[in-house]
């Protein structure tokens, strides 16, 4: 079992989700604006914006490299002094990219800032677990996920605004007071938990699982890229899958795993893990396809496209305030099968719209759509911890992380895969322009993926998420 620091339970408990949520925007935010600058910051290297692509690739390799070992190198060291380490590190990463002055400075800085990354989103999330009671853990969980619902979607209006009206090294920069805010307030209120015994590091295991998300994400980032080979996107994809069942077997018979795959065996906590994440790759592809379906399918600007997603954002804040309610309510299985639906339809709907569809229904499928995607991302990262024993925190918090890092990248290949695929379908030449036809057929192959989740949900016992509160109003309990 973790240790804990004693005297300052309540208080802690109470700011800590506020303050792992800030460095969740942070990274979450930065990644996705960044998108939207590439022009720019080709213009100012005197680059092609391909040629950025590199920086974009280094941070997610980073990540795939180091989160692993986040959960180890913090019950190690602590969990508050990682915590603040990797605020540090992220904090001068973001000057130096907006400091860097060609592409191998900022590819050097994206590497940097991907370490930083790789520690502060795991470790954050092991914190707040681990000093939450039972009975809290289903809003702190809230909490800490708005802002990789909310960024997205907010973020590339905010990028474009950014570098139209100021300049891209802004969006790094401005970092800099958030990184030391949270900075005073980990060193005052973050306790310094560690693990009680102390593991020797599997390096085997380091390797075969950073080998394996370096592989999915790389293939993911491919397949994103309109020039690149979809044959070799997926072989990468599933090349790092066939390591990721090696790291598996490897994990399974150590005696220290580096990720403790045991953890599996936890039901709330499997289903949360596997077929959570096909429901995250099929809802993740959507802000993929979207703003490309309104600036290709509808000739809107990057502007103006953003602004139509702010109805997603407003949707997924709107549903924070309402989450809790409805999981004691209704309790997770039923919402998430409920949910799960009702967001594989309204993905589906999202490619039937077309430009003469009034704005009107053009705002309200949006919207339901970023309920649905928040009430389903805060259903899944509750559940997670709903039944893990304290001594595994750590492994749990590890194998989520890279469970949720590797879908992300999934999310946004099968968006792009699909729409390749759809494209092929109907004949079109390559290097054509996409067309509304090929959009319709992208988001129903991501609705579908998200509505065969279903199963995987209408398996769950009538009472998972008990001891978190889920369906305690509708049993009569307090």
């Amino acid at each position: 079992m973790a240790e804990r620091s004693a005297g300052r339970g309540g208080a802690v408990s109470g700011w800590l989700p506020y303050i792992v949520a800030a460095t969740f925007f942070m990274e979450y935010l930065d990644t996705t604006v960044i998108a939207t600058a590439l022009p720019q910051m080709a213009h100012s290297f005197g680059v092609g914006p391909n040629s950025l692509s590199l920086g974009m690739t280094a941070y997610m390799l980073a990540l795939a490299t180091f989160i692993p070992a986040s959960g180890w190198v913090a019950d190690r060291c602590g969990s508050r002094t990682v915590f603040f380490s990797a605020v540090v590190i992220f904090t001068v990463a973001s000057v130096l990219c907006g400091l860097s002055q060609d592409v191998v400075q900022f590819t050097a800085a994206r590497v940097l800032q991907g370490l930083g990354g790789a520690m502060m989103v795991p470790v954050g999330r092991m914190i707040v677990v681990r000093s939450t009671d039972k009975s809290g853990l289903m809003r702190a969980i809230s909490t800490i996920t708005w802002p990789a619902i909310v960024a997205p979607v907010v973020g590339p209006p905010v990028g474009g605004f950014i570098t139209t009206y100021a300049s891209w090294r802004w969006i790094f920069l401005l970092n800099v007071p958030f990184g030391l805010a949270v900075l005073v307030a980990v060193a005052m209120l973050v306790p310094n938990l560690r693990g009680s015994e102390r593991r020797p590091l599997d390096v085997a295991g380091l390797v075969l699982s950073g080998a394996a998300l370096t592989a999915v994400l790389y293939g993911a980032e491919l397949a994103s890229q309109p020039g690149a080979g979809v044959w070799v996107a997926a072989g990468c994809v599933l090349g790092g899958l066939l390591l990721g069942w090696v790291a598996y077997r490897h994990a399974a018979r150590h005696p220290h795993p580096l990720i403790d795959v045991s953890t599996l065996k936890i039901p709330t906590f499997s289903v949360t893990v596997v077929t959570g994440s096909l429901t995250r790759i099929g809802i993740g592809a959507v802000p993929y396809l979207m703003p490309l379906l309104f600036q290709i399918g509808f000739g809107l600007s990057a502007f103006q496209s953003g602004l139509l997603l702010l109805a997603s954002a407003l949707g997924n804040l709107g549903m924070k305030a309402l989450t809790t309610r409805i999981l004691r309510r209704w309790g997770f299985r039923l919402v998430s099968i409920v949910d799960v639906a009702v967001a594989g339809v309204f993905t589906i709907a999202c490619g039937m719209l077309t430009p003469q569809t009034p704005l009107a229904w053009v705002l309200i499928v949006v919207f339901v759509y970023g309920v649905a995607r928040s009430m389903q991302f805060s259903t899944l990262a509750t559940l997670a911890y709903a039944d893990v024993p304290p001594a595994q925190t750590s492994a749990a918090s590890t194998l989520w992380s890279a469970a949720a890092q590797m879908t992300i990248g999934l999310g946004i290949a099968y968006g792009a895969v699909s729409l390749r695929a759809a494209a092929l379908i109907h004949g079109e030449e390559a290097g054509r322009a996409f067309t509304l036809a090929d959009f319709r057929l992208a988001f129903l192959f991501a609705g579908v993926l998200t509505l065969v989740s279903m199963w995987g949900y209408w398996r769950m016992a009538p009472d998972a998420g008990q001891s978190v509160g889920g369906g305690t109003h509708r049993r009569g309990t307090a």
